[in-house]
């Protein structure tokens, strides 16, 4: 069974290249981040003739997330616990109930970006403010029996080898040592980063940045996380990034990342 999420940067500006990733990978199930729409204009129609179930948390203009499964969910949850006054689209999850294998729950999640980090913007207290609210939806799916994946852009770039030049990232919310302790919690709390879990070999990226020859250079950053319980972790057989898709026309700024569970 494979799980994957993808930052689309747009479903409308991208939707031949996530129709023509969906018929070639077949992921069993995929989240989506920055779909940019509202929910009645996600192009639905166009993903279910291709055998999806299509749930969606969107948000004019900006953020949104979806879920695709081929196989039956369950449990719809729209939005991150934690704070009722928070309008913005960025979190959706639902159990995962395969025919062949055990259930799984799957959490889309698109983690605010903080940046710029000054003392007048509340943007980095926000992604801060987010990742607690996150640690602390964990804890309570950790309490519950069902493996989950927790799987999006997290806006985290956890290491150096995570980062092509790591001083140019200096002091960047991506990459702050108040964001890295966040990350840390979360982790420590017994998940496991999929990709991390099968490959070793440093600058792998997840994302290239549209300017400064970034992608021809391969000066990117790896932000696109799966991190799996302890139950789902035992199910892990294999994860990468499709980098590939980096280079097709009219690309997102991310590629997918995936992992293989049994």
């Amino acid at each position: 069974m494979r799980l994957t999420t993808w930052n689309v940067n747009s479903i409308k500006a991208r939707l031949p290249r996530v129709l023509d990733y969906l018929k070639e990978a077949k992921p069993d199930a995929i989240v989506l981040q920055e779909i940019k729409c509202v929910d009645e204009n996600f192009p639905r129609d166009e993903i279910e003739a291709l055998g999806y179930t299509v749930e969606t948390h969107g948000q004019k203009t900006y953020n949104g997330v979806a879920l695709l499964s081929l196989h039956p969910i369950s449990e719809l949850r729209t939005g991150l616990p934690g704070d009722d006054s928070d309008e913005q689209a960025r979190y959706i999850e639902a159990v995962i109930v395969p025919k062949d294998s055990a259930p799984i729950r799957l959490g889309g999640l698109y983690l605010p970006n903080g940046n710029p980090v000054s003392p007048d913007s509340e943007k980095y207290p926000y992604k801060l403010a987010w990742m607690d609210r996150l640690i602390s939806h964990a804890k309570t799916l950790i309490a519950d029996e069902t493996d989950f994946i927790l799987a999006g852009d997290y806006n985290v770039i956890p290491t150096d080898d995570d980062v092509h030049d790591p001083k140019a990232w200096e002091g960047d919310a991506l990459f702050r040592p108040e964001t890295h302790q966040k990350y840390r919690t979360l982790c420590n709390l017994g998940l496991t980063d999929a990709f991390r879990s099968c490959h070793t070999e440093p600058h792998r990226y997840s994302f290239w940045d549209y300017q400064a020859g970034a992608w021809q250079n391969d000066h990117g950053i790896r932000i696109d996380h799966l991190l799996l319980s302890p139950g789902a972790t035992d199910r892990l057989t294999g994860a990468g990034i499709d980098k590939y898709v980096r280079g097709l026309e009219k690309p997102s700024d991310h590629v997918p990342a995936w992992a293989d569970l049994i």
